[in-house]
């Protein structure tokens, strides 16, 4: 029997989970003035932001999240003063490259002309129109900004103002619908209308035309970064930060369920038995399915809140290959591409990519899908040994279950018997249209299908990062589900702070802090420390 350790009164709050968001949280919890635990099951800090060893000894991958972008809207870095703690940035420029099998590519610049010289390489009109949807972007940028990092307003808030209804049909629109009534060439069509797949949203899905524009917009506007020696960086550095303020981490430390007593919660047990009480709030940075199906259970929660998060929707499963390099390799599409920290490889056309979501959506691996390649030690060589390389190959998207192989080629269902296969598949099509002379290179790589991921970091369900579709009826205030929208949960003293909740996923921090700010609130303690007063 383990041994029964409590530790009654010896906190004021507890946050589940080391991640960026839960990190965060607690940083503006001990600010308050609170004595914040942090309750980790992983042997270290990072949640998505874990760096590995994966490839190869010495090749240090970036094992789910890739890229600083959406954090550089938030205040949470400057406040927590990360960069005096240890996280640096390099950002490349271009900010970003999609190339073509026939050896073209389109850059995203540092500055909206740049990118325009390089979209009027396929169309002048289209130039001239991207240059018209970025000034747009930074007439409502102090808005966009603020809403990202507050509680989301209720749906009648939202839809009763003035202009709600001028931006709903934008806000719902399909990215295919959007790029076609914006765009004539239909490379540039192909290449906009991508950036809907990081919300895991097919072009003909709702809502991918504003995502898909916001993520250019913001990609223009701040660019996307690099952390070097790795995405874990960020979350070791809110680590020390916490640790200054007088917080505590706890890693090995799985949380069993959270202990509610008298309608409210009062601490957690661990996996090991100890149970660690807290005499105020309970902030979890994990997946929300797990928070109230597991953590707390239906006869907590109650029916109705449990069923609705039993239909929660995680949205599309990803497969990622880590390729260690005996030197870096050139892209067929020349010297851009390598320059730039993220580049997209993917079939020249958005009926394409519509036909890569038709594929795994019913089970099949998918023939051509957008490849997201991150050109990890080019751009920070701490990554890999000297004159060595190092890359990581995202697949948006592959199914969870497999039925089969869209080429017919992969044979097989279950992946711990293809994912090999598979890799064999994707680094012959690399080498082929993108990457000449790629599979001669490789010294070794770690294929990690959505098993893995999800075995990695339970979180990951279904081998997903974003702890939740990006869908009509999990956004804003609907996120996860209405009951929990506001970060509270329906059981006092309990709050979710990850990614399942508004704005969403991305290393952000804004989950965490917009958290913390709703716990200050509610406990009456100064906001001052979020630069509120």
């Amino acid at each position: 029997m383990p041994q029964q350790l409590t530790r009654g009164g010896a906190y004021d709050a507890v946050v589940i989970g080391a991640g960026h968001n839960g990190l965060t949280c607690a940083c503006y919890l001990a600010r308050a003035g609170l004595r914040v635990l942090v309750l980790e099951q992983y042997g270290t800090v990072g949640g998505m932001t874990l760096t590995e060893q994966l490839a190869h000894p010495g090749f240090l991958s970036d094992v789910h999240a890739s890229g600083y972008l959406v954090a550089k809207l938030s205040p949470a870095p400057a406040e927590l003063r990360l960069v005096e703690h240890g996280l640096t940035l390099i950002t490349p420029n271009p900010n970003w490259a999609h190339v073509f099998s026939d050896g073209r590519c389109v850059t995203i610049g540092r500055t909206v002309e740049e990118t325009a010289r390089s979209v009027a390489r396929f169309s002048a009109r289209d130039a001239e129109a991207w240059r018209s949807l970025y000034a747009r972007y930074v007439a409502a940028k102090p808005d966009i900004v603020a809403a990202m990092n507050a509680t989301p307003p209720s749906l009648a808030v939202e839809y009763g103002r003035p202009e709600a209804v001028d931006d709903y049909r934008f806000e719902f629109q399909t990215a295919r619908s959007w790029v076609d009534e914006t765009f004539e060439s239909p490379e540039m069509r192909a290449f906009f209308g991508s950036f809907s797949l990081h919300a895991s949203l097919a072009p003909d899905d709702a809502c991918g035309g504003q995502f898909a524009w916001l993520f250019l917009s913001s990609v223009q506007d701040v660019g996307v970064s690099i952390v070097k020696g790795g995405m874990q960086q960020v979350t070791l550095a809110l680590a020390k930060v916490l640790r200054e303020l007088g917080g505590e981490v706890r890693t090995g430390a799985r949380v069993s369920n959270i202990l509610v007593e008298g309608g409210k919660a009062v601490g957690v047990r661990l996996e090991s038995g100890e149970t660690v009480s807290v005499d105020g709030p309970i902030a979890a940075n994990v997946d929300p399915q797990h928070l109230v199906l597991e953590l707390l259970g239906q006869d907590v929660v109650g029916p109705e809140v449990a069923g609705k998060i039993r239909r929660y929707a995680w949205g599309e499963s990803f497969f990622t290959l880590h390729v260690a390099l005996d030197q870096p390799v050139a892209y067929r599409a020349g010297l851009e591409p390598s320059q730039a920290g993220y580049v997209h490889a993917a079939p020249p056309s958005l009926d394409a990519l519509a036909q890569m979501f038709v594929e795994c959506r019913g089970g099949l691996l998918p023939a051509r899908p957008l490849m997201g390649i991150i050109n990890e030690s080019v751009m920070d060589p701490t990554r890999a040994p000297p004159g060595k390389a190092l890359m990581k190959f995202v697949v948006h998207y592959v199914p969870y279950h497999v039925r089969g192989d869209a080429t017919g080629r992969v044979r097989g269902t279950g992946w711990d018997a293809i994912k090999d296969a598979y890799a064999d598949a994707l680094l012959e099509w690399l080498d082929a249209d993108f990457l000449p002379g790629l599979r001669k290179h490789v010294i070794a790589r770690a294929a990690q299908s959505p098993l893995d991921l999800e075995w990695r970091l339970p979180s990951a369900v279904h081998g997903t990062h974003q702890h939740g579709a990006f869908l009509p009826y999990q956004v804003g205030a609907m996120r996860p589900i209405p009951e929990m929208g506001q970060y509270r949960l329906p059981v006092p003293n309990i709050y979710l702070c990850g990614a399942g909740a508004h704005p969403g996923s991305g290393v952000s921090m804004m989950p965490g802090r917009n958290a913390a700010q709703v716990i200050c609130r509610d406990l009456g303690l100064d906001l001052s420390s979020m630069g509120e007063r």
